[in-house]
């Protein structure tokens, strides 16, 4: 499966989060996610380990309740089952892998953007 860059296709899961899935397969799923400054991320945890790069902007990410502030070029990955909520600091883009596939990520692909 291939992903084509576009700039379509994106869609709101919280305010401010514009969310994209880029490609996936059977064992991972690779977001591109813009986030609005201001926006927060609602504390959660799922059962997916989740690895992230901040491509650009800013953010404080907070696992297991430790803040951590990221700039570009920061990554990170996220254990399964554990809490963790993010304050925009700045308009920011990251691309994140989700493990094993979100399911219910599938539904913000773009069609025209990805091919086999």
């Amino acid at each position: 499966m291939f992903g084509k860059h576009s700039d379509a296709g994106y869609h709101d899961t919280v305010p401010g989060n514009h969310i994209k899935t880029l490609v996936y397969g059977e064992h991972t799923l690779l977001v591109e996610v813009k986030l609005d400054k201001d926006a927060k991320i609602p504390e959660h945890k799922h059962p997916f380990e989740q690895t992230g790069y901040l491509v650009s902007g800013r953010m404080r990410m907070y696992v297991a309740g430790r803040p951590r502030e990221l700039t570009p070029g920061d990554s990170w990955c996220i254990p399964m089952d554990v809490l963790h909520k993010v304050d925009v600091l700045e308009d920011t883009v990251v691309v994140e892998v989700f493990s094993p596939t979100r399911e219910e990520y599938i539904k913000y692909k773009n069609d025209s953007d990805i091919t086999q």
